[in-house]
């Protein structure tokens, strides 16, 4: 059996086993808040490589590598403020939300929004926001679950002529049946398994690209240094400004995740929580050597004539796993990434189904769609293949796709509920404003083109302007009535 055989069958196998888990976790999903919600009783393990999954996958093992092989050293800012990331998010959001979860048995952030706030307005305004910044984080899994197929299938010489196009049509269909039947149970088992594999995996493939080039690391970057200095600079080819303003966003952004602290919020015991939060970072701080280590490794194998110049950027973590590793390694890698991006997929789904089957009700007419079930099951078939649309079209890189979405989170939910669950003085009005600046700033000049100075990211100008609009509509606003329920929350 040839190498590219090797990793196909490793991939196969890997995908069968996952479809496996969603019949195992059908018959575990009854109800809605098990399609949403895993019944709240996961424990502290599961949900920390659950939260982890949902953090990188597709996003930092496809795109993250693409990032490095383009831009240089400039992304390694998203990663390197992980821990603060994860530590902010902690801190001033799981806790807080994880108890109101439990008091008004909530199944989505902007219910937790509407407990704290009790205004329809803020609920709806944050379910538009999730579906918004939802189909850009589907799009960025989708595509580089549809990117890695489709280089696994070329080298296997199984369909080596299948397109793009193609590649997402069956990505998406597996993803289909893998979220639809299993819900977010199927999701979070299985992220306990890849996230473990991931780990290892990335610990291993970095081990091999230090063998690479006889020097290491530091030939690697000699070599890229010679052809773009600045791409081996502290901030890479993005400058200082792009670097700092993603070093904002990723770090603050991460408190306004909501694939992630719904996450949080499954848990099955409070204080379980400091366990999660330690084996999310632990975890991802590992992972992130394939972010940087594959990138650096590609563009240096480019530079030196051992590798032909690359199609698209975000094929460096698929064409170094194929042409340098063990293949029995490099097939794990594989079939573990797909599976770690279909969990992901599966997040988003999950927060964006709840968005339109729970959260926009409510806010509309006071009460969810009956047959909650089975309109959720139907509203991920929708979500995905706009997502996979817009995955096919939309012509950006895979961790882009990401940036925008984390930003578009994070402008919207980090003034709402980083600080409105700490800050009682907050008010509803002040939220409305402060989700409608970060919405405008977000889309309006995505849509216009019009860009920031300095390659700063217009995620971290949106979260600036919404964090800022909401403290000072607070400050000015009459102050609101809070449950004394939600008040003793807020106290803890």
């Amino acid at each position: 059996m040839n190498r590219g055989s090797v990793i196909l069958t490793a991939v196969v196998i890997y995908l069968g086993v996952c479809i496996g888990v969603g019949l195992w976790a059908m018959r575990r999903t009854k109800s809605s808040n098990d399609f949403f919600m895993g019944g709240r009783n996961l424990g502290p393990l599961v949900i920390g490589f659950a939260a982890f999954s949902s953090t990188l996958s597709g996003f930092g093992f496809v795109g993250g590598p693409g990032l490095v092989y383009r831009m240089g050293m400039s992304s390694i800012w998203m990663v390197v403020v992980s821990a603060i990331s994860i530590a902010i998010g902690f801190s001033v959001v799981a806790k807080r939300a994880r108890l109101l979860a439990q008091l008004g048995d909530c199944i989505s952030l902007p219910d937790v929004a509407y407990l704290r706030f009790r205004s329809n307005l803020v609920r709806g305004l944050l379910a538009v926001v999730v579906l918004l910044g939802v189909l850009g984080y589907l799009a960025t899994q989708i595509l580089a679950m549809s990117v890695v197929l489709q280089e696994v299938l070329r080298d296997a010489n199984f369909f080596p002529d299948i397109s793009l196009g193609m590649a997402v049509t069956v990505s998406t269909s597996v993803l289909l049946f893998y979220t639809v039947t299993g819900g977010i149970i199927a999701s979070v088992y299985t992220d306990l398994i890849q996230g473990i594999i991931m780990v290892v995996a990335a610990v291993l493939v970095f081990g091999t690209i230090l063998t690479t080039f006889d020097g290491g690391m530091a030939e690697i970057s000699s070599i890229i240094a010679a052809d773009d200095a600045q791409a081996m600079g502290p901030w890479g080819t993005i400058g200082v400004f792009g670097a700092m303003s993603w070093v904002l966003v990723f770090s603050l952004g991460g408190a306004g995740q909501p694939h992630v602290v719904t996450k949080y919020m499954m848990i099955k015991e409070v204080r379980g929580l400091r366990t999660v939060i330690p084996v999310m970072a632990g975890a991802y701080m590992l992972a992130a050597l394939l972010w940087i280590g594959l990138g650096l490794a590609m563009r240096a194998l480019v530079l030196s004539g051992r590798h032909d110049v690359l199609a698209a950027p975000d094929m460096a973590a698929a064409a170094f796993l194929q042409g340098f590793t063990n293949p029995v390694l490099a097939g794990v890698v594989f079939a573990a990434l797909l599976a770690a991006i279909m969990s992901t997929a599966d997040s988003f789904l999950n927060v964006g189904t709840a968005a339109i089957v729970h959260d926009i009700p409510n806010a509309l007419i006071g009460r969810s769609v009956k047959n909650e079930l089975l309109w959720a099951r139907a509203a991920t078939v929708g979500l995905s293949v706009f997502a996979a649309i817009i995955a096919v079209y939309s012509g950006e890189l895979v961790a882009l796709l990401g940036a925008f979405g984390w930003g578009t989170f994070a402008a919207a939910f980090v003034p709402v509920l980083a600080i409105g669950l700490n800050w009682k003085r907050a008010t509803p009005r002040a939220a409305v404003v402060a989700i409608v600046a970060s919405l405008a700033i977000n889309f309006g000049t995505r849509v216009a083109g019009v860009s920031a100075p300095y390659s700063t990211d217009m995620g971290a100008v949106a979260l600036v302007v919404s964090m800022f609009l909401f403290i000072v509509v607070s400050l000015v606003d009459k102050p609101a009535a809070i449950d004394p329920d939600v008040e003793l929350v807020m106290e803890l």
